[in-house]
C-alpha cells in the first residue's frame, strides 16, 4: 500500500480515502506521467470476505499499492467505524477515467481477460470512443496462470495501463505474481467492467448509482449473482459484530 494516500482499515485491508478526481489526477496520472508501475485493486466486501478466507489471495491484495473503495458496503463499514470515507471510488469509472487520459496523451493498453469474443468488443469499443487510445495488445482470459508466453507478451507490448479481467481471485493473483516481471505499467484488476465496455451488460442508471444501489440493480437484472450478494451480507455482518 502507498503510504502517502490516507486510508481506512476494514477488515485488514486499507482502502484508500480520497476523492475519484484527487485519486487520479494526482496519484495516477503521475505514476503514468512517471512511467512508474502500480497496481489497483477493486476492493468491495466480496473480495475482503475472500482475503479473509484465502490466504494467498490476501497477500496479493495486500501487495497492491491501491484498494479503491468500490461498493456500497465498504462506505457504510467505514462509516460505522466512525471513519468515513470521502466517497465511493468505483472500478467502472476509474478504467474509464483511465482511458480517457490516456486518449489525451496517447498513451497506451492492454486488454487481458474475458472471452475472446466480449475482449474484441470492448477493443473494438475503446478503439471508436478513445481514437487517440493505442492498443498495445490483447488477450482473452482462458489461460493458464503461469503461462510465460502471455506474461511476455504483456511485457513487450510496452503498455502504459493493463486492464485484466480474470474475475475474482484469478485477476489480483495473476497481477501479484507476476508484478515484478515489469518495468512499467498501471494494472488495474477490472472484472466485469469489462463486459460493460463491450457493451455485453448495462450498468445501473445514474439514479441508482448516486443512491448507492448499483448493486441492487445488478440482482434485478442478474438473479444469479445471489450468491455474491449474500457475500456482502456475510460482510457487513462481520463488521457489526467486530468478527473480522
Amino acid at each position: 500500500m502507498n503510504e502517502n494516500v490516507d486510508t481506512v482499515r476494514i477488515m485488514n485491508l486499507d482502502f484508500i480515502n480520497t476523492t475519484q478526481e484527487n485519486f487520479l489526477n494526482n496519484v495516477l496520472h503521475k505514476h503514468l506521467q512517471n512511467e512508474e508501475k502500480c497496481f489497483i485493486v477493486t476492493g468491495n466486501p466480496e473480495i475482503s470476505i475472500r482475503a479473509r478466507e484465502d490466504r494467498e489471495y490476501r497477500d496479493a491484495v495486500k501487495a497492491a499499492d491501491y484498494v479503491i473503495p468500490d461498493g456500497a458496503g465498504i462506505l457504510i463499514a467505514a462509516k460505522y467505524m466512525k471513519q468515513p470515507m470521502q466517497e465511493r471510488v468505483a472500478g467502472y469509472d476509474v478504467m474509464r477515467d483511465l482511458l480517457a487520459y490516456a486518449n489525451e496523451q496517447r498513451l497506451s493498453c492492454y486488454f487481458l481477460g474475458a472471452t475472446e469474443e466480449v475482449n474484441r468488443k470492448a477493443v473494438a469499443a475503446a478503439e471508436r470512443e478513445y481514437p487517440d487510445l493505442h492498443i498495445a495488445g490483447r488477450h482473452h482470459g482462458f489461460f493458464d496462470m503461469d503461462d510465460p508466453s502471455v506474461v511476455e507478451e504483456v511485457r513487450t507490448s510496452g503498455a502504459d495501463i493493463v486492464l485484466v479481467a480474470l474475475g475474482l481471485p484469478r485477476q489480483e493473483l495473476w497481477i501479484a505474481r507476476h508484478f515484478d516481471t515489469f518495468d512499467k505499467g498501471v494494472f488495474m484488476g477490472v472484472g466485469g467492467s469489462i463486459d460493460v465496455l463491450a457493451g455485453e451488460v448495462k450498468r445501473a442508471p445514474d439514479f441508482w448509482i448516486r443512491l448507492n444501489l448499483e448493486w441492487l440493480y445488478r440482482l434485478l437484472k442478474q438473479p444469479f449473482r445471489f450468491k455474491r450478494i449474500l457475500k456482502v451480507f456475510e460482510f457487513m455482518m462481520r463488521v457489526f459484530l467486530k468478527r473480522s
